[in-house]
């Protein structure tokens, strides 16, 4: 027999095919009364498949009691509840490296599309502006500013490797100095990278101790002059000191791919013209979803042969 499995959100059309061909699928976003569905499949499930945004929530493990396996549809595990999990002995997967280096291109796009100010100059073009008042406003120059990278992990590392192209002063803060990164700075406080960089890459992975790790002195120290970049998860910045720091201009600019509650955002985002706005689509290529959905079954396949995981984080 398959062994079922608990699908907590969609996947592309080339994941589902194989999911469904060697599993037996319970597809809960699709369920209209959730609860009863988990009562009435919950003792079936052996694994969850989910996405990095949905994980999966206490009460969600605790409906599933044969639950063996969590396999994450994303690089991000801070929606899956760790600690139901241990207290388990849950096993829990995700999708590092696959997506690594488009998260790093989209970071330093959106950089060069800020200080460029590529959207605005764009819709200067097309609403005949260019043509009826004339050039576009200077913007600001990318390569030899001074760039800080907080949190020097996988995307972190290759958002710095990007940046060299740039002839950019790179610094990082983590914690603790990297033996990888003898070339850049380790700055060891967030606020004093902030202090030291004219763009600020907010990369590192998302827990209790880094939620609001960007906060308004954090803010505060990197200047009105200065553009945060989020490719990480919206808990790791203080989205209301954030706001409050670019309608005040304490902050140049900001560009985010992650919110608190998105799709529906913070409605105070959309009015904001210091803003660069991104539907958290920073691994969103064809390639890399392939690679992200094929590791996805590749842990499940290893767990139910009874092969040792690929990529576990618990």
């Amino acid at each position: 027999m398959k062994p079922t499995i608990l699908q907590m959100g969609a996947y592309p059309e080339w994941d589902e095919g194989p999911l469904n061909e060697n599993y037996d699928v319970r597809r809960y976003f699709e369920a209209p009364d959730r609860p009863a569905f988990l009562a009435d499949c919950g003792a079936d499930i052996r694994a969850i498949a989910t996405r990095g945004e949905l994980g999966a929530s206490k009460d969600i493990i605790d409906a599933c009691p044969n639950l063996e396996l969590i396999s994450v549809y994303g690089v991000g595990y801070d929606a899956v509840d760790l600690t139901a999990c241990r207290a388990r002995g849950v096993r829990v997967t995700n999708t590092p490296d696959v997506l690594t280096g488009d998260v790093a291109d989209l970071a330093v796009a959106m950089m060069l599309a800020v200080s460029r100010g590529l959207v605005g100059a764009e819709a200067w073009v097309r609403n005949g502006d260019w043509a009826n008042v004339g050039n576009y406003p200077l913007q600001h120059r990318v390569w030899g500013q001074r760039a800080g990278v907080l949190g020097l992990g996988r995307i972190g590392f290759e958002v710095a490797k990007r940046l060299r192209g740039f002839d950019m002063e790179i610094a990082y803060s983590d914690i603790s100095e990297k033996p990888y990164a003898p070339d850049w700075t380790y700055v060891a406080d967030p606020v004093a990278l902030a202090q030291r960089s004219d763009f600020l890459f907010v990369t590192l992975a998302a827990s209790a101790e880094t939620r609001h790790i960007v906060n308004s002195e954090v803010l505060g120290a990197l200047g009105s002059d200065a553009v945060l970049i989020n490719v990480s998860r919206a808990s790791n910045i203080d989205e209301a000191a954030l706001i409050d720091a670019l309608q005040t201009k304490r902050l140049g600019a900001a560009a985010l791919d992650v919110f608190e509650g998105e799709p529906a955002i913070d409605p105070r985002f959309l009015t904001l013209p210091n803003l660069l706005l991104q539907p958290h689509q920073a691994s969103g290529t064809v390639e890399t979803r392939k690679a992200m959905g094929a590791l996805v079954r590749q842990n499940l396949d290893a767990h139910f042969a009874g092969e040792a995981l690929l990529t576990p984080v618990l």
